[in-house]
This record gives structure tokens, sequence and C-alpha cells, in this order.
């Protein structure tokens, strides 16, 4: 086959060529120039960043003729030997193919023996994670003592699984994500030099499509060339990179402003008819409103949009639409991406993603009317007022109850706050006594021994903190895993029934996470504190003799008691 494809052909023949790893051929210039060559180099990084064409430039400028030099020439025998890959002393090992222990050390064996063309042997391991460990031992000892004529080049793409005895005899080079704007640059002198059309905009949706690496973006690049008929434009980029045009993602987004649901969904269903990914098009979305919050919030950083042109549909969408709404539309929207990674159909989470947008912003962005706003000023006074009957008398009012119970569900499905049951709390609290809590606790092992473990691994990192004759508490770290263990009745049943078995007892537990723990506790000891201030008694019949003792020594008020 005479064509090549163009990360082929344009592969980085010297230090200049290899873009975006500037800390890393620096280094290697500099090292070159004052002939400090290390014996082991390990080259780490995303694919297509350059690890293994810089590998190849290092063994060339080390064998070079004209050595030292920051560079090769690629004109004397050695450059073009190691270019063409006819010179045997350069050796490219493919880790992946190779893994075996006999390969590795049939390639060892040969270590020992002197150089025959060039000055250096050098050994280019590429993807050497593959290696399996008795392998890596092999290599080990001989990175060990290694001849004073071998260079060992590795480079990987996932160095953790590299053992830390390899990692730690190499110098290590990391290779970065190239950004897109130094690919764009590449491409832009690639095509002006083969002569290919292509416009700018077009450049830059490849760019973003390769993700940091100069080889996809040259396949990607390669691949619109042929697609297109004499000019590579945005729509040839679109098609090939999978992504989504900005004019349809104007026309999601203004389905979201106008509460459109119908267009919504038939724009969706344009997009998935031209078989667009539905990952794809929910990782475009998500970049399209993070443009527009950073067009918002910073005008003046117009060099760091990634994926939408200012073109004048989008400038009147973005200055429509308020701050707050972006951010929960690029929420809601970053969680529909983590539920699309786990479902085998990620197009109805996708449908009932754009539904729930558009109802959502129909919500949040209903313009507030004079009498909306009398109505909630009126509705505050009413608090405040049950606000201070509550603190007046201590307990809430019969009217101030039934208005909590209502005002609770819907303060759990807008902030997703669990709210502990504390009037519950509070006449446990009150009946509460240790001798039940001790019972608790000496059956509390056996109980969860006894319970399947999906119910078992609910009480990790709880503890019974107060118990009466009907009920006890149980307190939860964190307040996920309340929210989660009292919302699963078969889990409720569970640990009762258990109890049950084995107290002769029927104890309702009331979960509360440990911070609304705190404060509960600390209402409910100071409203009784202020009661028994009132009446000036002695201490209560219950209480121990030896705090007695102490208040009597010290004085009431310099006792604290901690439970």
């Amino acid at each position: 086959m005479s064509y090549q494809a163009l990360y082929r052909v344009w592969r980085p023949q010297t230090f200049l060529d290899v873009v975006g790893q500037e800390h890393v051929t620096k280094t290697l210039q500099n090292a070159l120039l004052q002939q400090k060559i290390s014996h082991a180099y390990l080259f780490s990084g995303p694919r297509g960043t350059g690890k293994t064409s810089a590998a190849k430039i290092l063994a060339k400028a080390i064998n070079c003729e004209r050595a030292p030099v920051s560079e090769p020439c690629n004109e004397c025998a050695a450059c073009r030997g190691i270019t063409n890959g006819t010179i045997p002393d350069v050796l490219e090992f493919d880790a992946a193919s190779n893994s075996r222990v006999e390969e590795m050390r049939d390639v060892l064996d040969k270590v020992k023996f002197a150089p025959t063309a060039v000055n250096y042997k050098v050994y280019i391991i590429d993807e050497v994670h593959m290696l399996s460990i008795s392998a890596f031992n092999a290599l080990l000892k001989t990175l060990e003592e290694p001849p004073k004529h071998v260079i060992f080049i590795l480079a990987t793409t996932e160095p953790h699984k590299i053992p830390l005895t390899i990692i730690s005899r190499c110098q290590r080079f990391d290779f970065r994500r190239i950004t897109a704007g130094s690919i764009v640059n590449r491409m832009k002198l690639i095509v002006d030099e083969t002569g290919v059309a292509c416009d700018d905009r077009a450049l830059q949706m490849i760019a973003r499509a390769a993700e940091g690496g100069m080889r996809d973006a040259l396949s990607l690049l390669d691949q619109a060339i042929s697609y297109s008929q004499d000019r590579v434009t945005v729509e040839d980029a679109l098609t090939v990179t999978g992504s989504v045009s900005q004019g349809f993602l104007n026309e999601i987004g203004k389905a979201f402003q106008d509460k459109n649901v119908a267009a919504g969904l038939e724009a969706l269903e344009e997009l998935l008819f031209h078989g667009k990914d539905p990952a794809r098009f929910i990782e475009d979305l998500i970049l399209f409103y993070r443009d527009m919050l950073l067009y918002k919030t910073a005008p003046n950083l117009e060099e760091s949009l990634e994926r939408v042109m200012l073109d004048d549909e989008f400038r009147t969408l973005a200055e429509s639409m308020p701050t707050e709404q972006i951010f929960e539309l690029i929420e809601f929207l970053n969680k529909t991406q983590q539920d699309m990674r786990w479902t085998n159909h990620p197009r109805i989470f996708l449908e009932v993603a754009i539904v729930k947008l558009c109802q959502l912003e129909m919500q949040n962005a209903q313009p507030v009317q004079s009498g909306n706003v009398e109505q909630l000023l009126s509705r505050i006074e009413q608090l405040e007022t049950e606000l201070r009957n509550i603190k007046a008398n201590g307990v809430a009012t019969a009217h101030a109850e039934p208005a909590q119970q209502q005002q609770r569900p819907a303060q759990r499905s807008s902030r997703n706050v669990f709210q502990a049951a504390v009037g519950k709390i509070n006449e446990v609290l009150k009946h509460a006594t240790k001798q039940d809590l001790n019972q608790i606790k000496s059956n509390w092992g056996e109980m969860r021994s006894s319970l399947m473990k999906s119910h078992a691994a609910l009480l990790n990192e709880t503890e019974p903190v107060a118990a009466s004759q009907a009920a006890f508490i149980l307190k939860f770290k964190h307040e996920m895993l309340c929210q989660m263990a009292m919302s699963r009745h078969d889990f409720l049943e569970a640990v009762t029934a258990a109890l049950n078995k084995l107290t002769g007892k029927r104890f309702e537990m009331l979960g509360v996470p440990e911070e609304q723990w705190v404060t509960i506790r600390e209402d409910y000891i100071n409203s009784h504190q202020a009661e028994d201030g009132e009446n000036e008694s002695s201490p209560a019949q219950d209480e121990e003799p030896h705090i007695a003792e102490a208040k009597k020594l010290f004085g009431a008020e310099f006792v604290e008691i901690i439970d």
C-alpha cells in the first residue's frame, strides 16, 4: 500500500516536533548536551501523547554520529537506520504481546553483548505494565546492574501497575494531555503542507474530540479528509467525531427555556435517528452550558470556550437564562450522565431528563406576581408567630405540628435531606431509662449477627443512644445511610423482629443522623433545665448519689453531666 496514515507520516522525528511536552523534551535535551544519560527511563502518560516517539528520538540523539547534540540530525547512517528500523541495536519490544518471562529472558540474554552498529544498545519496551510478575523480576535484575552500553526506555499508559522496585530505578517523565490549541496548531501545519482545505472550526471540533491525544486527532483528521468532498467543513467534523452541531444544541436549549417538552423530544428523536450516541450528546450538552456559564460570568475568556461559537442565537439564549438555572441544569445533566453509565437503556434516561428539565425550569422560572409576594409575607408572619409560641411553651402548638408534617416531604424532595422525627425522639427521651438502653446494647451484637448481610451492613457505624419501654433511638454517623435505612420497611421489620426474639419486647426504632442528634439532645436538655429552674427543688429522685454529692460539694452550676 502506497498510502500511509497521517499519524505515521507526521510522526515526530525531533524533540521540537513533540507537541505539548516541553517539560520532558527540555530536560532530555539538557541531559544530552551535558552527557548525563541515565541507564533507564520511564515515560508514562495517556495514549497518543508522544511517549514512543520521544523514546525513538532519544535513541537517535544518543547514537547520533554528531553527538553530543540536543536534536538528532536525521541525516547520518545511525539516525536513518534507527528511523527505518534496520539497526538491531535499537530494539522496540511490545510487552502487550510478549508478556511471558521466557520472551523477556530471551531479550535480556543479549544485553551483555556489545552493540555492533552504534554506541549504545537501546531497549524500548512499550506498554511495560503488561509484563507478568516473573518478567518484571527478570527485568529488575538487569536494571540493578546494567552494562554501560545499555539504555532501557519503558513506556506505559498505566504506571500504577508497575512494581515500585522498577519505578525507583528509572528516571520518570509524565507526559500530559495535549491542549486543544496545540493540537489545532499542529493540524494546521499538516493541512497547509498537504494542501488540504479545512475550516478552522472543523479543526477545533476534531481537537476537542481527540481528548488530548495527537494520534487520535490525526486519525480523525484523516477520516474527515476522506469523508469530505473538496473542503473539510464543520459538518464533516461533526459526522466523523459523532458530536452534535451547535444549532441542534441551541434548539434543545430553547426548548428548555420555553418549557416545550414536545420540541425537546422531537429534537432528541432526530438526533438519535441520525445515529448520534446518547452518551456523547449528554457530554456535549454539559459542555454547552459550561461555555454558557463562562460567557455570562467571564465574557473576556472567549478562548476558554470549548464547545460553542458566539453566534447571535447563542448570545440571545445565554442572556435570557439566569445563572442559577445554568447551575441547576449542569448539576442535573451531570447526575443523568452518571446514571446513563450503569444502564442498558441510556435513551430512556435521556428522554426522562429532557422532560424533567423542561418541567424543572417551568417551576423555577415562574415570574413572581404581587399577589404571590403578599401571600409569602403573610406566611412568613404566621410562621414567626408559631415559632414564638414554640419558644414560649416549650412544645409545638397543635397547629404547628401539621404544618411541620406538610412541609417536611417538600423539604426532603427539594433538598434531599433526612429529617428525624423530633417529636417521637423527645417522647422517648422523656421516658428513657438506662436499664432499657443496656438491654438493647447487650443484645445488639447478637441481633446484628442474625440479620441478613444487606441489613447488617446498614447498621455499620451506628449506636443506640437512648431507649424506653416502647422504642429506642439509633444514631447514624452518616445522614445518607440513615435515610437509606429508615426508608426500607423490610429492614425496620427485620431489626424489630430480631430484638423481639431476644428481649421479648417489640421496640420501635427511630433513626437520627449524628449531627441532628446533638442538636435534638441539647434542645431537650435545655428545655428540661428551664422547667427545673422554675421549681427549685432538690435533685430528681432518680439522680445517682455521686452526682448529687458532686453538686453539693462544688455547686450545681459547676457540674456538667456527660452521658
